[in-house]
């Protein structure tokens, strides 16, 4: 299996993953199943600050992970979201664990210090992976989402990616870490 930064050209791929979370589940609270173009301008602009990785096998796109802004104010700026996805042909391989581990790598070289996904609840599995990549339970967001005719829960979960540090230097834009991911790996 091969790990590398996603490029615009995957939109296709990665959306074949996404699509069935967007019109079968309440994983994501998207309602419609955007256009490949529009996909392709999410990754490049996730791309402008963020790693956006991809996990393919012989050619098949089977899972990615991507990380982005926590929230606008100045003082979140060392605080991520990070999101993985991964083909059902993909589940139980340790596909999300590999592209998860290269995304944190990642998001400490730029100078990131603090990780958090949000979860649709229930979901014991997504709450489970997480849990196994460290990170821990901080609260919920009660019946903040509505989709497929009912209000959804929202668990939020936080992995510390380093030490914090007094004073800490803007992190920088993945652009300048990007020679650390080899394309074999």
């Amino acid at each position: 299996m091969t790990i590398r930064f996603a490029q615009p050209a995957d939109a296709s791929a990665i959306l074949a993953v996404y699509a069935p979370y967007i019109t079968g589940s309440t994983i994501t609270f998207e309602y419609e199943v955007p256009p490949i173009a529009e996909f392709a301008g999410r990754i490049r602009a996730i791309q402008q600050q963020f790693p956006y990785l991809v996990a393919e096998e012989e050619g098949s796109l089977l899972g990615y992970a991507y990380a982005s802004r926590h929230r606008d104010r100045p003082a979140y700026q060392w605080s991520v979201e990070t999101s993985v996805y991964v083909h059902p042909a993909g589940h139980r391989r340790g596909i999300a664990r590999q592209l998860y581990t290269r995304l944190f790598d990642l998001l400490v070289q730029q100078g990131y210090y603090n990780a958090y996904a949000g979860i649709t609840s229930p979901n014991p599995q997504s709450e489970s992976f997480h849990r196994s990549m460290g990170f821990d339970y901080i609260g919920t967001y009660a019946k903040i989402g509505y989709k497929m005719g009912a209000w959804h829960d929202v668990s939020w979960f936080q992995r510390t990616l380093q030490p914090h540090q007094i004073n800490p230097v803007i992190p920088m834009p993945i652009s300048h870490v990007q020679g650390e991911l080899s394309a074999g790996e």
